[in-house]
């Protein structure tokens, strides 16, 4: 029976908000938690395959947040530690497959992942190892000198998690049992894309991702990838890649990397927001202008998108709602989903369901990009531990808009959170969502939506960021840039 160790960790970190995750936002799975798999993810896709396959599997940890800044140093060394220990206790096994992110970030060290493979390969040097990534993954010297093999999502949003643990764990048995001889060839494109412009159900990327399935049908190709970095972390290096696993054929491998890259730099010009975008002022008249006919509407606070790592307490676009009659005069009311302010969902706790209180809501974690919502506030719904996640939720009424208020930074994207709070947000005129491009979730009961360029740490408009570190040139911040094979 082959023996493989499993873990990883797993955080996309944005380098433009000022909040460190720590332990708060960490949910960690170690040892025997990690044998019964979760179908949404892709550690679960790993241990799912080997299992069934009749395969030791040796879990270590597996690590997870929601998009944040970076990480607590102190945090991740202890997890760090943990993993490797996990390992050295495993003794003599005979592959690595993991589950990776590809842009986590620690708090003075920089790259989490190049930093992990590589304390990993001091502890086992030479047996294969194999890691998913996120498509949005920034691939760096130092982890690619430490692994055997990549393999990346191809769907954008993210729907195939499972199913590239799966592929990754294949590829381990492939090397094991079939003497497959992975090696990785990777080429750069100078280039950097928003989540909002390259979803993977439309052109261009939708081609694109039909021709990387096609390429590992081929002999010899074990797995394609083109990973797109992470707009928001201001890092070097930073842009696309196109990656290729072949078994033992280098060449091959180099030849069909550059191909891809090619055909990736030629489309550029194709990429643009594919929902209905405007700036946040004409965006709010639009949908007010829709709801008699189109409600639910949906308009994204695209600027302040918790699930690509933005603080989710930028207030600009709510203030915009505050200061319209008719925003704040609707039956029922707008809905706003979701501000992370744990101390105002106390204070809501603390006064009770239907009491009113003099209050402050947002920008407690980012102070320079926006101010607090001051006024009178109403409690309307509370909950507990919402969805078993140690969530607290508070629905506050103010100034004629209903708010979700979470104490823990989460993604805005489940409608679920709104009926916990007794919402139906099937009979709401208008929702404020802070997401970009909406989830399957939220879409399902849109019969309209909107994408605002508001302001955060997540803006969709790239050239307004403050990129310090960032390599130029770079399309699209750079429209004269040549690509290294032109």
């Amino acid at each position: 029976m082959k023996r493989v160790v499993v873990g990883g960790m797993h955080h996309e970190s944005n380098t433009f908000n000022p909040i460190l995750a720590g332990w708060q936002d960490i949910r960690i799975r170690r040892g025997g938690e990690m044998l019964n798999p979760i179908q949404d993810d892709s550690i679960g896709g790993v241990v799912s395959t080997l299992l069934s396959a009749g395969y030791e599997v040796i879990p270590t940890i597996i690590a997870r947040a929601v998009p944040n800044g970076e990480w607590q140093r102190e945090v991740y060394e202890t997890l760090k530690e943990e993993l490797l220990a996990a390992l050295q206790r495993a003794g003599s096994i005979d592959g690595i497959c993991l589950s990776l992110h590809g842009s986590m970030r620690v708090e003075g060290l920089g790259e989490a992942e190049g930093d992990l493979l590589s304390a990993i390969r001091r502890i086992q040097p030479h047996v294969p190892l194999i890691t998913s990534l996120d498509m949005h993954a920034t691939i760096t010297d130092a982890m690619l000198a430490s692994a055997d093999g990549f393999v990346g999502y191809k769907c954008a949003p993210h729907t195939d998690t499972f199913a590239t643990g799966c592929h990754a764990a294949r590829m381990i048995m492939q090397t094991l049992e079939d003497g497959a001889k992975p090696v990785m060839e990777m080429v750069r494109i100078p280039m950097i894309v928003a989540g909002e412009q390259s979803e993977t159900s439309v052109e261009p990327m939708l081609s694109l991702m039909r021709d990387l399935r096609e390429l590992e049908q081929e002999e010899h190709i074990m797995a394609a990838s083109y990973l797109l970095g992470f707009p928001w972390a201001d890092t070097a290096p930073n842009s696309i890649v196109a990656l290729v696993v072949a078994d033992g054929r280098k060449d091959v491998a180099k030849s069909l990397a550059l191909d891809l890259a090619k055909r990736f730099w030629n489309k550029r010009r194709q990429f643009c927001f594919y929902n209905e975008t405007h700036e946040p002022e004409k965006a709010l008249q639009v949908c007010l202008q829709r709801i008699e006919d189109s409600a639910p509407v949906v308009i994204s606070d695209s600027g302040d998108n918790p699930t690509a790592g933005s603080s989710g307490d930028v207030t600009n676009f709510l203030k915009l709602m505050l200061a319209d009659p008719k925003a704040c005069s609707l039956t029922p009311p707008a809905i706003y989903q979701c501000f992370y302010d744990p101390e105002l969902v106390e204070r809501a706790f603390m006064e009770g369901i239907e009491a009113s209180f003099s209050g402050s809501l947002g920008a407690a974690f980012d102070t320079l990009k926006s101010t607090p919502v001051v006024g009178t506030m109403t409690v309307k719904a509370l909950k507990r531990d919402w969805d078993g996640n140690k969530v607290d939720l508070a629905l506050i009424h103010i100034g004629g808009i209903d708010v979700v208020v979470a104490s823990k930074h989460v993604g805005a994207y489940d409608p679920d959170m709104m009926r916990a709070l007794s919402v139906v947000p099937e009979k709401r005129l208008l929702i404020v969502v802070k997401l970009g491009y909406l989830e399957p979730e939220i879409r399902a009961i849109s019969r309209y939506s909107v994408m605002a360029l508001t302001d955060g740490s997540t803006n969709e408009v790239l050239a307004s960021l403050p990129y310090r570190h960032l390599p130029r040139p770079v399309y699209p911040l750079d429209l004269d840039v040549r690509a290294s094979w032109e």
